[in-house]
């Protein structure tokens, strides 16, 4: 993936302003166990919704 397309795609994720199903925004790590438990959750979350990716992001905290 390119920068730029990984800048907009993270630019789009910004705009949206929530979580959903398939998108999570972290403010830290957590331990790999949780992260895991997490992704999985997502990648689940984002095929019962038909979406192709799901994102988990750090570094933002959510509301």
């Amino acid at each position: 993936m390119e920068i730029e397309q990984l800048k907009k795609i993270l630019d789009n994720l910004a705009q949206s302003h929530s979580e959903n199903e398939w998108i999570e925004f972290k403010h830290n790590f957590h331990s790999p166990e949780e992260i895991g438990q997490r992704i999985s959750a997502l990648a689940n979350g984002a095929r019962l919704h038909n979406q192709p990716n799901a994102y988990l992001i750090f570094g933002v905290e959510d509301e």
